[in-house]
């Protein structure tokens, strides 16, 4: 008798963890996966493409809402939750109900869904959305390069349109972005590594997306999504710790397993949070993790025409997914804003348009700042009526994709930049040569 699991997911771990561990199981059968968190995303299926012989018709994706029917309805035996970036307390809530109706609830361990890989594999993971991990990865792609290593970049799933067509997506160009349609959430990620001049692997299909990327790279650069831990196995694993959210590395999953399984620590934005933060993280850190080496690190913005903010109505257009996910409220723009002496940073929330309305109603601590969400082409053009709404003088833009090449921006605007600024020693250059023996 066939096993019947359903996979709780967000488009990515999900898809990942049936890849490696169901696609082609005789005794399991993968009646479904729930969708949450993406809006859109569920209705589809994932498709037999993919899926494998076993499923010739594919496998539907359903909102996570229809679990509890789902579980007495087709007599599931087991829940496998997959996604990342909750609270330990949302984990134990989602496994109650599944227990509560009779299921079994199944978290996977790392071992189990990490592949191995034929050259070094430096993974950069974070305890939540939000904490600099991008920035980092970008730090240790320049100095890999500095060594005289090709660093090629995979980075976690996005995988929000065509499943079949984004099995394995390589990223050299601008214009493979473009060619391969990705959303504002995608390119948020692939644009600023293409820009240093790096190729970045992204997809569904991690075991096929591995065996292309190794084959052209001398160190795989894993590039983490949310906070969840990587798909490879890692030589050295190093975690990015956020201080302006001190506790949230306790108690988000699967950051804390992240903490706990890091060779490295970077804690971030040291320059902008307070001494007790940082030093509250660090405490916590070493009870969790007294092993890892820690590196104080800053995320220091550029930005060029600065003295224009003094004095102005500024709309503040902030990365989407650390004003969601990540619930952060605010972010390099507001900072920018404020150290420049704007007058005002405008709300957007009455201006909103279409789906950026529902953003704000399905995320509603965000507050006063505009996340660049744009999941498809309609919220893509709701970002640009709401931008087009606000009654504002200026227009500061802190996401690192370039917005001005999706949207038509009629206003003035800045672009906030930020990179990794590593302070004291030990630096990330100093650690990869350690483990990796470069």
């Amino acid at each position: 008798m066939s096993r019947r699991i359903v996979i709780m997911g967000a488009a990515g771990r999900d898809f990942h963890n049936f890849n490696v561990l169901f696609r082609g199981h005789e005794q399991i059968e993968v009646v479904a996966f729930t969708a949450t968190q993406i809006p859109d995303i569920e209705g589809r299926r994932y498709p037999p493409e993919l899926s494998g012989p076993r499923y010739p018709q594919g496998i539907p994706i359903l909102p996570e809402k229809e679990l509890p029917g789902l579980i007495e309805e087709d007599h599931i035996d087991e829940v496998v939750f997959s996604y990342s970036d909750v609270a330990h307390q949302y984990v134990m809530e989602k496994a109650s109900q599944v227990i509560a109706l009779g299921a079994d609830f199944r978290l996977i361990g790392s071992r189990d869904s990490m592949l191995a890989a034929a050259v070094p594999v430096i993974a950069v993971c974070a305890v939540r959305t939000g904490s600099g991990k991008s920035q980092t990865t970008r730090k240790i792609a320049r100095d890999l390069r500095e060594l005289g290593k090709k660093a090629v970049v995979v980075r976690h799933p996005m995988p929000y349109g065509d499943l079949s067509a984004q099995a394995v997506q390589r990223f050299e160009t601008l214009e493979d972005m473009e060619r391969q349609r990705c959303t504002i959430e995608e390119m948020e990620e692939y644009e600023p590594h293409i820009r240093l001049g790096f190729t970045v692997y992204a997809g569904v299909d991690y075991g096929r997306i591995l065996e292309q990327a190794q084959g052209e790279a001398d160190v795989i650069l894993w590039d983490g999504g949310n906070n969840d831990i990587p798909f490879y196995k890692p030589d050295l694993h190093i975690t990015v710790a956020d201080p302006h959210r001190v506790g949230h590395e306790l108690s988000y999953f699967p950051g804390r397993v992240n903490l706990i399984m890091a060779d490295v620590v970077v804690i971030n934005k040291v320059d902008t949070a307070s001494a007790e933060a940082v030093s509250a993280l660090r405490d916590n850190i070493r009870r969790v993790n007294p092993a890892a080496a820690v590196v104080n690190a800053a995320s220091p913005i550029s930005l060029e025409g600065g003295e224009r903010i003094g004095g102005r109505r500024v709309l503040v257009v902030e990365d989407g997914p650390t004003l969601t996910h990540g619930e952060m409220k605010y972010g390099a723009g507001v900072i920018a804003a404020r150290k420049y002496g704007a007058a005002e940073i405008v709300d957007p929330r009455e201006f909103t348009s279409g789906l950026i309305r529902r953003t704000y109603e399905a995320y509603p601590d965000i507050g006063c700042v505009l996340p660049a969400v744009g999941y498809g082409r309609q919220q893509i053009k709701d970002l640009e009526a709401t931008i087009d709404n606000v009654p504002c003088d200026l227009v500061i833009i802190a996401t690192p994709v370039d917005l001005t090449r999706i949207i038509s921006i009629d206003k003035p605007m800045l672009k906030v930049g930020y990179e990794l600024k590593e302070i004291g020693k030990p630096d990330l250059m100093d650690l990869i040569k350690k483990y990796l023996s470069l």
